[in-house]
């Protein structure tokens, strides 16, 4: 594929930039955003938005400590401290950091092979490796990650993650310890099935019902905590017999603990050295793609090794406080920016919201069920599945398939690392087979986008987070070659839209090239926003990214081209008919 001259020109004008400091590739977004400009009406807009994620992440951090295998407390500590120096020190403007469902096979086998100890040992240690891989300017190659691994492996902790829950979602009591290997485990639960606790079962059953129920009829409404809260006043009111937060635990402290240094030995940082490397890696993985799908909703450009840099010191003030891993979280990303955030100051008043809530709250907690708790990550663990891009996957060609079933199999049924390794090796002879495939791709551009500095460069306008939650239109820009996070991010984003959205905007300006796999994701795309009378506009499209989206069903009226953005919008807000002589011209 070739790129259009001016296209190939402004890419090479970036290249002519002076090469910038390490002060400006590390500078915190906060001092960004404060250098822009930073007003009342953004501090209330920031507060309200970190009050809102703060209400999704209360029941969920401690559902995720426990199912990980520690107390519920942990969660919490990690995503006060850690979320708070995320924020802080990061190079996202609107990343929400905390406990991840995705670390929580990791953690639980850590601690069960080292005791908590190990797992804040293990903590401490993937931040230093992630504040090294960020000084190491790393987090640049870390989207080259396959798109077919990151659906794979996500997909598999799903599957372990509900077969986690499905002992406290049935209230069933084992004669011994639990097995944490997946077909064991089934064993074992299978072998104490007559012992199912009815009430916990309905508990459960009511639990999901609830949160499923609000998604669709009041997605505004934080459905997690009221059906939490709801359980836990039905079996206070009704002493139902099942295990709480008060009975397994006895209850969760009104307070921070003091900073204290993890037990240390040779011995004991070498035995927990390879689980630490796992949790920088999913750290890595799940924060930078986490802050790709917040660049997109936002048309603003996280720095990577910045990003890494402050997650690793949120790791280890996490262990510090000792918490767990912390990470860049998707989910509640998005919902920080759809609740209109402006800034970092939303993480970090989403930290201390959740603090007072500890500090407030705490004795309520001991009534929570864990049947609850365990609906929570059931619906979590469904939500991450990424079913659609799975069976998308499946279909699109032979090479995407064998590396999605083989990180998902390897998850399941051998190691989260070793899937990720594997899927790695496989999606990187993918790879190279479909670059060899590319020809005429202009030398001067590059495949991944180098981290640039905030100020200088000439490009940055003032934030508008107008396009962000304006109600009526959705714009998503997309960065570098389209081969594989991007894909996931797009969908993501197009099941978030609601109804009442008259159109999606894809900005494709900064897209060299992409491959078939990128293409059938955008044809799908297109199908399914003609569908629910969404209008799709394609802008900024180089010729031949162009062919490759018409060839794959990316065509008029499914979707229509334009070369800007703000032609696009303008097309949408007026809503006047258009014809395919109208994209031809745009064109």
């Amino acid at each position: 594929m070739s790129i259009t001259g001016e296209h190939a020109g402004k890419l090479h004008q970036l290249h002519q930039l002076r090469r910038p400091t390490f002060a400006e590739l590390y500078l915190p977004k906060l001092v960004t955003v404060w250098r822009e400009g930073y007003g009342l009406a953004d501090v209330r807009a920031d507060v309200f938005a970190g009050l809102t994620v703060a209400i999704v992440a209360l029941p969920l951090s401690m559902a995720i400590a426990i199912a990980s295998g520690v107390t519920p407390d942990r969660g919490l500590y990690t995503a006060v401290v850690g979320g708070f120096i995320v924020s802080l020190l990061g190079g996202s403007r609107f990343q929400i950091g905390g406990p991840a469902g995705a670390f929580i096979v990791l953690v639980a086998v850590t601690a069960e092979r080292h005791g908590v100890e190990g797992v804040i040992l293990a903590t401490l240690m993937a931040g230093m490796v992630l504040i090294a891989a960020g000084l190491l300017r790393i987090g640049t190659y870390i989207k080259f990650i396959p798109y077919p691994v990151t659906v794979g492996f996500t997909a598999g902790i799903a599957v372990i993650i509900f077969a986690s829950q499905l002992r406290d979602l049935g209230g069933i009591a084992l004669a011994g310890k639990e097995p944490s290997e997946f077909v064991p485990k089934l064993v074992a639960l299978a072998a104490g099935l007559h012992t199912i606790n009815p009430s916990a079962v309905a508990v459960a059953i009511v639990s999901i019902a609830v949160i499923a129920g609000l998604r669709r009829w009041q997605p505004s409404w934080p459905g997690i905590l009221i059906a939490v809260v709801l359980a836990a006043v039905a079996t206070a009111v009704l002493s139902l017999p099942i295990e709480t937060i008060g009975s397994r635990f006895g209850g969760i402290p009104r307070e921070l603990p003091s900073p204290v240094l993890p037990a240390f030995s040779l011995a004991k940082a070498t035995a927990v050295l390879p689980d630490a490397i796992s949790f920088a890696l999913l750290a890595a993985i799940e924060s930078l793609l986490s802050a790709v799908v917040a660049d997109g909703m936002t048309g603003r450009r996280h720095r990577s090794n910045c990003e890494l840099v402050a997650q690793g010191a949120a790791n280890i003030g996490s262990a510090l406080f000792g918490g767990i891993c912390v990470t860049g979280l998707i989910a509640r990303t998005a919902t920080n920016i759809r609740a209109g955030a402006r800034g970092p100051l939303a993480g970090m008043l989403h930290s201390v919201f959740l603090l007072l809530f500890m500090l407030i709250a705490a004795p309520l907690a001991s009534y929570i069920p864990l049947a609850a708790l365990a609906a929570v990550l059931v619906v979590v663990a469904w939500t991450m599945a990424e079913k659609h891009e799975f069976a998308t996957l499946l279909r699109s060609s032979w090479g995407d398939a064998v590396v999605l079933l083989a990180t998902f199999g390897l998850t399941i049924f051998r190691d989260l690392t070793e899937g990720i390794l594997v899927g790695f090796a496989l999606g990187a002879v993918l790879f190279i087979h479909r670059m060899a495939e590319m020809t005429g791709i202009e030398e001067r551009s590059p495949l991944v986008a180098a981290d640039r500095p905030d100020d200088g460069n000439g490009e940055r306008v003032p934030y508008d987070p107008a396009l962000a939650i304006d109600r009526d239109v959705l714009v998503y820009r997309i960065t570098g070659a389209f081969f594989f996070g991007a894909a996931s991010a797009i969908g993501n984003v197009l099941d978030g839209i609601a109804e009442q959205r008259k159109g999606l905007v894809v900005d494709f300006a900064a897209v060299p090239f992409l491959d078939s796999t990128a293409a059938n994701v955008l044809g799908r795309l297109a199908a399914k926003a003609h569908r629910q009378g969404i209008r799709l506009f394609i802008t900024g499209a180089s010729p031949a990214v162009r062919r490759a989206l018409l060839t794959h069903g990316v065509t008029p009226p499914r979707a229509r081209y334009r070369t800007t953005i703000e032609r696009a919008v303008a097309d949408i807000k007026g809503g006047a008919a258009l014809s395919v002589a109208d994209d031809t011209a745009a064109i």
